[in-house]
């Protein structure tokens, strides 16, 4: 969703040195009942005695500085406690480090003559910023381009009467705290349903990363779409392109053991009884980092009932002349051990219409039994049976929501599902690259939308299978501070 159509959680009131940045956001959180900080309090004492010196910042001694304050905001977001903070940010860069990816962050650019500063900065005493280094912020300056939907008010006026012109164009009103709605399973969502769109490019490879959920929205070679995915304004069903953190598939009944305690999730899939998929489908995540051929989205699992355990995820995805490889990063920052797991779920196309005709190859040699809720029962060799796909055939009439281990792995460990087109000549691999342990092959005959059913086929590369919360079966434990890693990929190969 687009940051002005968010209501405000943090409030940054931005300029140069002397604009008043400090008084009107101080007045601000007085009228609003928000917390308020100054950047300038994130600075090192050594920042502020070169400025006190009269010699002004590097990009590089920013860095830290702007990071803090980045953090400081994520907290802020995270506890639903809104904010205003003064703080520079004369530089787009410095500006998109602190409010791209959060679209609860507001701009607010108090816009004043050069004149009316440095008069304002000669009758200053007593603070570290010395009136002769103005001419250096001015230099910075690069003022709010309109895709930043900055608020922008004059400060020729007394700072009462900014913070009045602010909170009209903020449209905030006293009192005013955002009341984010909790997510649910499958919400409604206006147009621009998924939120912000990164878009990545490499040679004729394209693909789109959306802010909710930090999904993979469409890839594509040469104009050809390799993925049965959704468009910017539709909401996402069937856990299309979703990350799945943390675990993957289903959790019976919601309900596991573990430290000790027994543990309550919500049913997100309630036709069965079931937990499924994780609890970051339906949250943004933030941009952490982002290149023409490459973008890093982000979230923090809190703490919250049925999952107690603090997490940093990121996603990063990366186009290169042989696909696109995804790649999962988890780190537990919390105090106690978290049981964990991770997948994705893209739904990949070949351009038949229907999946019948593709030619599926996955290299396992058994695949778990299932009951009727999609939950393990067992484990069977392929060999023999309708599930054995270790040769390149037809998908056919088989109704497949398969979980594969088992893998036949190359000497680095890695091995790949193929779906190939009738004609043998072109497709597509799904890379398992790294902590992946089973795959899920789904042909969507279950999927809510008859139209859509059996249109794609979903290969889902996991880290463990469904119900490993209660199973333990190939769960990983995350200690304090320890990481895990999902890495696949996407690699189309032939004469398309």
């Amino acid at each position: 969703m687009p940051r002005h159509h968010v209501p405000a959680a943090v409030v940054l009131v931005t300029g140069v040195a002397g604009s008043g940045k400090s008084t009107v956001a101080r007045l601000m959180a007085d009228r609003l009942g928000w917390a308020q900080e100054d950047a300038d309090d994130f600075h090192t004492p050594a920042n502020r005695a070169r400025m006190a010196a009269g010699e002004p910042l590097t990009d590089e001694d920013r860095r830290p500085w702007l990071a803090d304050v980045a953090a400081w905001i994520d907290r802020r977001i995270a506890a639903r406690e809104p904010a205003v903070v003064a703080v520079s940010a004369l530089k787009r860069a410095y500006r998109d480090q602190l409010a791209q990816g959060r679209p609860e962050v507001r701009l607010v650019y108090l816009h004043g003559s050069r004149q009316l500063i440095r008069s304002r900065l000669m009758s200053r005493h007593g603070h570290f910023f010395p009136a002769r280094l103005l001419d250096s912020q001015f230099a910075d300056l690069q003022e709010p381009e309109p895709d930043e939907h900055a608020c922008v008010v004059d400060i020729d006026q007394p700072p009462e009467a900014v913070v009045e012109a602010v909170l009209a164009l903020l449209g905030t009103g006293a009192g005013a705290a955002p009341s984010p709605a909790a997510p649910t399973e499958e919400p409604h969502m206006p147009p621009t349903a998924t939120g912000e769109q990164w878009r990545l490019r490499h040679a004729a490879h394209e693909a789109v990363v959306v802010e909710l959920g930090g999904a993979l929205r469409h890839y594509e070679v040469g104009g050809r779409a390799l993925l049965d995915g959704f468009a910017a304004d539709e909401r996402i069903t069937g856990g299309r392109g979703q990350l799945l953190v943390p675990w993957p598939n289903r959790v019976a009944g919601g309900r596991y053991h573990f430290g000790g305690e027994d543990l309550q999730l919500p049913l997100t899939e309630p036709e069965n009884g079931n937990a499924i998929h994780g609890l970051l489908r339906w949250v943004p995540w933030r941009l952490l980092g982002r290149s023409d051929d490459a973008v890093t989205v982000g979230t923090t699992l809190f703490p919250q009932p049925g999952y107690p355990y603090r997490l940093e995820v990121s996603a990063e995805y990366r186009l290169g002349q042989e696909g696109l490889e995804t790649t999962v990063t988890t780190t537990n920052v919390g105090d106690a051990a978290a049981p964990y797991g991770v997948g994705q779920h893209p739904y990949l196309t070949v351009g038949t219409g229907l999946v019948d005709t593709a030619l599926l190859t996955v290299p396992a040699r058994s695949r778990l039994v299932t009951d009727e809720h999609g939950l393990p029962t067992g484990e069977e060799p392929v060999e023999g049976t309708a599930y054995d796909f270790r040769t390149a055939r037809p998908i056919g009439e088989e109704r497949l929501d398969t979980a594969y281990t088992g893998l036949d792995r190359d000497p680095a460990g890695r091995c790949a599902v193929r779906l190939a087109h009738p004609s043998g000549r072109y497709g597509i691999d799904v890379r398992l690259i790294e902590g992946v342990r089973y795959v899920q092959v789904y042909t969507g005959d279950t999927l809510p939308e008859p139209g859509r059913r059996r249109r794609g086929v979903a290969i889902e590369p996991m880290s463990c299978p469904a119900d490993a919360l209660r199973s333990g079966t190939a769960l990983t434990v995350l200690e304090p501070g320890g990481s895990h890693v999902l890495r696949w990929g996407l690699a189309p190969w032939g004469s398309w």
